[in-house]
């Protein structure tokens, strides 16, 4: 708490020096990410809190109330400059509202680094640490298709996004599974504009448990005979197995999801989610540490992934119902390795 003070009367009283930092005469590294309470961005952080002590920086960490909070970002990154750091990791809430902050911290000398998140445009960060997003949504998109063949069934489709915001991650992943279950997309740059009958409808979660369970009563009401859930994230998919267990329909309907966390391991292990693909951001944070570590030594600046405009930290489909010609893992080597 004196720290906090000290740093806000220091932000008061010395608005335009640089150097009145939070830290102990370690390079300051900050972490921004969308909310304190997903899961997904809690691991991300202890992550990047290991990184920080082994690479000997000091990490101040950020997170706005609810995901899509852009302001709290903003002023994340204003305090950032404040405290003289040397960059930052930020899951961006709104990849276009906060590019103007972004280029403040560029004319501060920061490095800017997207995690999980691309920013719009992505040149606006200087590198972005993510999962392959469209890959994550085709794999189970493939593992979904193939399992609906298996067992002779024509899907009836419940698409659970993140928000109305069209985010690139939300995107992708929606696109990504169309895509690999074979339901041709519109523009694919867009959610939602695809008419394809298989598809019941779409609905928002806002990435936590409680949208997930609001969206999927919501297109059940319109749909009682949807039989295949897509999900943006392994919370939704949480909540949307609730309201299916409630309304009785636990045992018809298939639900896919992208993370790969312990809790969401666990429920495919349980039944509860038919197949996930599993993300690393616990190599994101630390990489991403590590990069700035580096460009406060010596102002060498990461390269991305050859053939891609993001550094790849890797996928990987986990199910304990494989299908023929989709490569996957089971629920005990993603436990062992859930969100390494």
């Amino acid at each position: 708490m004196r720290r906090l003070m000290a740093v806000a009367s220091c932000m008061m009283l010395l608005p335009a020096v640089a150097a009145c930092s939070p830290g102990n005469g370690e390079p300051v590294v900050g972490l921004i990410t969308k909310t304190d309470t997903n899961p997904f961005f809690v691991t991300m952080k202890h992550g990047a809190q290991r990184a920080a002590g082994a690479q000997g920086v000091d990490l101040q960490t950020f997170a706005g109330k609810i995901d899509g909070d852009n302001e709290a970002q903003v002023q994340a990154i204003e305090n950032l400059i404040s405290y003289g750091a040397k960059g930052f990791l930020i899951t961006p809430n709104d990849s276009k509202a906060i590019v103007p902050s972004l280029d403040r911290a560029h004319k501060a000398n920061m490095l800017v680094i997207a995690l999980d998140t691309p920013v719009d445009p992505p040149d606006a960060a200087d590198a972005t640490f993510a999962t392959d997003n469209y890959q994550a949504g085709k794999l189970i998109g493939e593992w979904a298709k193939a399992k609906f063949a298996t067992d002779g069934k024509q899907a009836k489709i419940a698409m659970l996004d993140l928000n109305p915001n069209q985010v690139s991650v939300d995107v992708k992943r929606d696109q990504g599974f169309l895509e690999g279950f074979g339901i041709p997309n519109g523009d694919p740059n867009r959610i939602g504009d695809e008419n394809d009958p298989r598809i019941a409808g779409h609905d928002v979660t806002d990435g936590n448990e409680e949208g997930g369970r609001t969206a999927m009563e919501n297109l059940l009401q319109k749909d009682p005979s949807i039989n295949l859930v897509y999900t943006i994230n392994e919370p939704a998919a949480a909540g949307a197995y609730q309201a299916l267990k409630s309304a009785g329909k636990d045992k018809d309907v298939t639900v896919v999801s992208i993370d790969g966390g312990c809790p969401g391991v666990d429920n495919v292990a349980n039944g509860v989610i038919g197949a996930t693909s599993m993300q690393f951001p616990i190599k994101m944070a630390e990489l991403g540490v590590e990069a700035i570590a580096k460009f406060a030594k010596d102002g060498t600046k990461p390269q991305n992934t050859a053939g891609k405009d993001f550094i790849d930290t890797g996928v990987q489909l986990i199910t304990d119902d494989p299908q023929a010609g989709v490569e996957a893992k089971d629920s005990a080597w993603g436990k062992q390795n859930c969100w390494g």
